[in-house]
């Protein structure tokens, strides 16, 4: 560890491993278990603690608190991890916890995310690549967020709940169930009012990709049977790559129910 990128008034106990590109801002505390990576930027007063990765290339802003113990009442001090993937921005007032025993004992955070301000990431928690949590946005412990999922600010997601690929949550919404990829959520209580149609054409998905979507999610909302059903029976239907992944997703292993369309 060379401590040309720490700045005096930062602590970085023993132990620590702060490659030499990385930069530590001042007042910040880097506890004795953190590893943090090449041209991470710690910008100021941001406390890392536990046993938390901090990837390549990752800035955390100002007062930030990150892989500290989790805010669950069964965890006894166990030795859990917080691993946070590269190119990833946490911003002002971020909280991220570590695992507890009882969900694998790892918080997992992927690639080039952006954490807006206030905003927290809870025990247990597995969120994907390219994922969005807005302001002052909670997700709970065990949740499951896939690749490139938007949580708007002021929003909830219950503990257990997967939120599959490409979805989308409005602001001021509470999710307690599953969504489907690709799906749009809104209102306070969280309804599933559709597809994340913007989302799917910034990504360059084809029209004949949209509309089998389209034409899926109307199976789906208007079908006979129930939720299950319909999802499998759209299975054996569909040629599409997109549609199958909403099938394979809904026929997953879950343990809350799914939001189903309006």
């Amino acid at each position: 560890m060379s401590n040309a990128g720490i700045h005096p008034s930062a602590v970085v106990e023993p132990g620590a491993q702060v490659d030499p590109t990385a930069v530590v801002g001042p007042f910040c505390v880097v506890g004795p278990n953190a590893v943090i990576a090449a041209d991470v930027v710690l910008k100021s007063h941001v406390v890392v603690s536990g046993h938390t990765e901090i990837g390549q290339g990752t800035t955390v802003f100002p007062f930030a608190v990150i892989g500290e113990v989790p805010q669950d009442l069964k965890f006894k001090g166990e030795a859990s991890r917080l691993v946070i993937g590269k190119r990833n921005r946490i911003r002002e007032h971020v909280t991220m916890n570590c695992g507890t025993e009882g969900g694998g004992g790892v918080t997992q955070i992927g690639n080039d995310g952006l954490f807006m301000a206030g905003c927290h990431i809870a025990h247990d928690a597995y969120v994907g690549d390219r994922v969005i949590v807005v302001n002052s946005a909670a997700v709970a412990g065990h949740c499951i967020l896939e690749d490139d999922v938007i949580v708007g600010g002021l929003s909830g997601i219950h503990q257990f709940v997967r939120i599959g690929r490409g979805a989308i949550i409005g602001a001021v919404t509470m999710v307690t169930n599953d969504v489907i990829p690709y799906g749009l959520v809104q209102a306070p209580r969280g309804e599933l009012d559709g597809l994340n149609l913007v989302g799917l054409k910034r990504r360059g998905v084809s029209r004949g990709d949209i509309t089998a979507l389209r034409a899926a999610f109307q199976m789906l909302a208007q079908g006979e049977g129930t939720f299950h059903d319909r999802a499998e029976r759209l299975g054996k239907e569909t040629d599409s790559a997109y549609v199958r992944e909403i099938v394979e997703f809904v026929m997953g292993d879950s343990d809350r129910s799914f939001l189903t369309p309006r």
